[in-house]
Protein backbone atom coordinates (compact mmCIF):
# COMPACT_ATOMS: atom_id res chain seq x y z
CA UNK A 1 0.00 0.00 0.00
CA UNK A 2 0.97 3.72 0.01
CA UNK A 3 3.76 4.12 2.09
CA UNK A 4 2.13 7.55 2.87
CA UNK A 5 -1.49 6.65 3.66
CA UNK A 6 -2.18 5.34 7.10
CA UNK A 7 -4.51 2.32 7.46
CA UNK A 8 -7.72 2.80 8.68
CA UNK A 9 -8.02 2.05 12.14
CA UNK A 10 -9.99 -1.26 12.52
CA UNK A 11 -11.65 -3.53 15.23
CA UNK A 12 -8.58 -5.65 14.96
CA UNK A 13 -6.33 -2.81 15.42
CA UNK A 14 -8.52 -1.48 18.41
CA UNK A 15 -8.22 -4.61 20.30
CA UNK A 16 -4.26 -4.67 20.26
CA UNK A 17 -4.65 -0.74 21.60
CA UNK A 18 -6.79 -1.92 24.09
CA UNK A 19 -4.88 -5.05 25.43
CA UNK A 20 -1.54 -2.99 24.96
CA UNK A 21 -2.59 -0.24 27.57
CA UNK A 22 -4.39 -2.95 29.67
CA UNK A 23 -1.22 -5.05 30.00
CA UNK A 24 1.40 -2.06 30.49
CA UNK A 25 -1.39 -0.36 33.52
CA UNK A 26 -1.69 -3.71 34.77
CA UNK A 27 2.31 -4.50 34.79
CA UNK A 28 3.32 -1.26 36.57
CA UNK A 29 1.03 -2.02 39.44
CA UNK A 30 2.28 -5.80 39.99
CA UNK A 31 5.58 -4.59 39.34
CA UNK A 32 5.93 -3.07 43.31
CA UNK A 33 6.22 -6.65 44.17
CA UNK A 34 9.62 -8.53 43.71
CA UNK A 35 10.13 -12.19 43.11
CA UNK A 36 12.56 -14.20 42.58
CA UNK A 37 13.49 -16.79 39.96
CA UNK A 38 16.74 -19.29 40.03
CA UNK A 39 18.40 -17.12 42.55
CA UNK A 40 17.80 -13.68 40.44
CA UNK A 41 15.60 -11.10 41.59
CA UNK A 42 12.73 -9.93 39.46
CA UNK A 43 9.59 -7.65 39.29
CA UNK A 44 6.44 -9.88 39.07
CA UNK A 45 5.89 -7.49 36.01
CA UNK A 46 8.28 -9.45 34.30
CA UNK A 47 5.11 -12.02 33.58
CA UNK A 48 3.09 -9.17 31.45
CA UNK A 49 5.57 -6.62 30.53
CA UNK A 50 7.15 -8.70 27.66
CA UNK A 51 3.82 -9.24 25.81
CA UNK A 52 3.43 -5.43 25.31
CA UNK A 53 7.00 -5.50 23.06
CA UNK A 54 5.30 -8.61 21.39
CA UNK A 55 2.22 -6.80 20.93
CA UNK A 56 4.45 -3.72 19.44
CA UNK A 57 6.12 -6.19 16.95
CA UNK A 58 2.80 -7.24 15.36
CA UNK A 59 1.43 -3.65 15.23
CA UNK A 60 4.20 -2.43 13.77
CA UNK A 61 5.02 -4.87 11.27
CA UNK A 62 1.02 -4.78 10.25
CA UNK A 63 -0.05 -1.44 10.51
CA UNK A 64 3.72 0.49 9.98
CA UNK A 65 5.28 2.67 12.71
CA UNK A 66 3.08 5.19 12.22
CA UNK A 67 0.13 3.15 13.85
CA UNK A 68 2.36 1.65 16.16
CA UNK A 69 3.81 4.77 17.08
CA UNK A 70 -0.30 5.92 17.75
CA UNK A 71 -0.73 2.57 20.28
CA UNK A 72 2.52 3.34 22.38
CA UNK A 73 1.40 6.87 22.90
CA UNK A 74 -1.49 6.10 24.20
CA UNK A 75 -0.26 3.60 26.44
CA UNK A 76 1.70 6.68 28.16
CA UNK A 77 -1.06 8.84 28.23
CA UNK A 78 -3.05 5.46 29.65
CA UNK A 79 -0.59 5.00 32.09
CA UNK A 80 -0.24 8.88 33.41
CA UNK A 81 -4.32 8.80 34.19
CA UNK A 82 -3.64 5.09 36.38
CA UNK A 83 -0.96 7.18 38.25
CA UNK A 84 -2.70 10.45 38.54
CA UNK A 85 -5.84 8.41 39.88
CA UNK A 86 -3.94 6.91 42.53
CA UNK A 87 -2.25 9.49 43.61
CA UNK A 88 -5.84 11.34 44.26
CA UNK A 89 -7.02 8.56 45.76
CA UNK A 90 -4.53 8.21 48.28
CA UNK A 91 -5.28 11.87 49.06
CA UNK A 92 -8.75 10.92 49.66
CA UNK A 93 -9.79 11.17 53.65
CA UNK A 94 -9.99 7.56 54.56
CA UNK A 95 -13.69 6.30 56.46
CA UNK A 96 -12.92 5.94 60.05
CA UNK A 97 -13.01 2.21 59.97
CA UNK A 98 -10.69 1.74 56.84
CA UNK A 99 -7.40 0.39 57.77
CA UNK A 100 -5.90 0.15 54.71
CA UNK A 101 -4.21 3.29 53.76
CA UNK A 102 -0.39 2.73 54.32
CA UNK A 103 -1.57 -0.67 51.83
CA UNK A 104 -2.92 1.84 49.26
CA UNK A 105 0.10 3.72 49.38
CA UNK A 106 2.66 0.70 49.47
CA UNK A 107 0.97 -0.81 46.52
CA UNK A 108 -0.23 2.28 44.21
CA UNK A 109 1.58 5.19 45.73
CA UNK A 110 4.80 6.04 43.26
CA UNK A 111 8.04 8.24 44.42
CA UNK A 112 8.78 10.73 41.90
CA UNK A 113 11.91 9.01 40.97
CA UNK A 114 10.33 5.49 40.11
CA UNK A 115 7.80 7.51 37.86
CA UNK A 116 10.40 9.05 35.70
CA UNK A 117 12.41 5.69 35.53
CA UNK A 118 9.46 3.99 34.54
CA UNK A 119 7.89 6.55 32.32
CA UNK A 120 11.10 7.20 30.81
CA UNK A 121 12.02 3.43 30.29
CA UNK A 122 8.94 2.87 28.53
CA UNK A 123 8.54 5.54 26.27
CA UNK A 124 12.07 5.49 24.72
CA UNK A 125 12.21 1.59 24.55
CA UNK A 126 8.71 1.19 23.10
CA UNK A 127 9.88 3.79 20.49
CA UNK A 128 12.93 2.02 20.24
CA UNK A 129 11.58 -1.11 19.28
CA UNK A 130 9.75 -0.08 16.93
CA UNK A 131 11.90 2.37 14.79
CA UNK A 132 14.24 -0.61 14.71
CA UNK A 133 11.58 -3.19 13.59
CA UNK A 134 10.48 -0.75 11.23
CA UNK A 135 13.63 -0.12 9.43
CA UNK A 136 14.66 -4.00 9.69
CA UNK A 137 11.60 -4.75 7.74
CA UNK A 138 12.75 -2.35 4.76
CA UNK A 139 16.14 -3.62 5.41
CA UNK A 140 15.07 -7.21 4.79
CA UNK A 141 12.25 -6.48 2.40
CA UNK A 142 10.13 -8.06 4.78
CA UNK A 143 11.73 -11.84 4.89
CA UNK A 144 12.95 -13.18 8.35
CA UNK A 145 10.79 -12.22 10.70
CA UNK A 146 12.08 -13.50 13.64
CA UNK A 147 15.30 -11.28 12.46
CA UNK A 148 13.14 -8.45 13.29
CA UNK A 149 11.23 -9.17 16.15
CA UNK A 150 14.35 -10.55 18.20
CA UNK A 151 16.82 -7.60 17.26
CA UNK A 152 14.07 -5.07 17.56
CA UNK A 153 13.99 -6.88 21.27
CA UNK A 154 17.25 -6.72 21.76
CA UNK A 155 17.61 -3.40 21.51
CA UNK A 156 14.24 -1.94 22.29
CA UNK A 157 14.08 -3.98 25.89
CA UNK A 158 18.43 -3.03 26.60
CA UNK A 159 17.37 0.73 26.36
CA UNK A 160 14.12 0.27 28.23
CA UNK A 161 16.11 -1.31 30.67
CA UNK A 162 19.06 0.69 31.08
CA UNK A 163 16.96 3.70 31.40
CA UNK A 164 14.98 2.01 33.87
CA UNK A 165 17.48 0.82 36.87
CA UNK A 166 19.81 3.43 36.16
CA UNK A 167 17.26 6.41 37.06
CA UNK A 168 15.37 4.03 39.40
CA UNK A 169 18.53 2.54 41.20
CA UNK A 170 21.77 4.57 40.16
CA UNK A 171 22.63 5.69 44.16
CA UNK A 172 20.28 2.39 45.61
CA UNK A 173 22.97 -0.25 44.58
CA UNK A 174 26.93 -0.58 43.34
CA UNK A 175 27.64 -0.12 39.55
CA UNK A 176 28.10 -4.06 39.97
CA UNK A 177 24.49 -4.86 41.49
CA UNK A 178 23.15 -2.54 38.56
CA UNK A 179 24.79 -4.18 35.42
CA UNK A 180 23.87 -7.39 37.20
CA UNK A 181 20.20 -6.15 37.36
CA UNK A 182 20.12 -4.59 34.00
CA UNK A 183 21.58 -7.89 32.72
CA UNK A 184 19.37 -10.14 34.50
CA UNK A 185 16.14 -8.22 33.57
CA UNK A 186 17.30 -7.73 29.57
CA UNK A 187 18.31 -11.37 29.05
CA UNK A 188 14.72 -12.46 30.79
CA UNK A 189 12.80 -10.14 28.47
CA UNK A 190 14.65 -10.90 25.27
CA UNK A 191 14.45 -15.12 25.80
CA UNK A 192 10.93 -14.14 26.88
CA UNK A 193 10.31 -12.78 23.19
CA UNK A 194 12.24 -15.79 21.61
CA UNK A 195 10.00 -18.41 22.93
CA UNK A 196 6.78 -16.31 22.13
CA UNK A 197 8.83 -16.31 18.29
CA UNK A 198 6.14 -18.95 16.98
CA UNK A 199 2.91 -17.46 18.33
CA UNK A 200 3.92 -14.30 16.76
CA UNK A 201 4.59 -15.71 13.48
CA UNK A 202 1.36 -17.06 13.51
CA UNK A 203 -0.59 -14.03 14.58
CA UNK A 204 0.90 -11.51 12.74
CA UNK A 205 -0.29 -13.95 9.77
CA UNK A 206 -3.74 -13.98 10.97
CA UNK A 207 -3.61 -10.22 10.82
CA UNK A 208 -2.08 -9.54 7.95
CA UNK A 209 -4.72 -12.32 6.17
CA UNK A 210 -7.48 -10.60 7.79
CA UNK A 211 -6.83 -6.99 7.71
CA UNK A 212 -5.16 -7.38 3.74
CA UNK A 213 -2.47 -5.23 4.99
CA UNK A 214 1.41 -5.54 4.91
CA UNK A 215 3.03 -2.07 5.37
CA UNK A 216 6.36 -1.01 4.90
CA UNK A 217 7.84 2.54 6.01
CA UNK A 218 10.51 2.88 3.18
CA UNK A 219 9.55 6.95 2.98
CA UNK A 220 7.80 7.38 5.91
CA UNK A 221 9.79 9.90 8.40
CA UNK A 222 10.04 8.20 11.72
CA UNK A 223 9.96 10.87 13.91
CA UNK A 224 8.60 9.33 17.25
CA UNK A 225 6.81 12.72 18.84
CA UNK A 226 4.78 13.26 15.84
CA UNK A 227 1.19 12.18 16.88
CA UNK A 228 -0.78 13.40 13.95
Amino acid sequence: MNPTTPPRITGIYLSFAVLFVALLITSNIIAVKIIEVGGRVLPAAIILFPITYILGDVLTEVYGFRMARRVIWLGFLGNAVAVLGFWLGGLLPSAPFWQGQDSYEAILGFTPRLLVASFGGYLVGELTNALVLSRLKVATRGRWLWVRTIGSTLVGQGVDSSVFITIAFISVFTGGQLLELLITQWLVKVAYETLATPLTYLVVAYVKRKEGLDVYDAKLPLNPFTIR
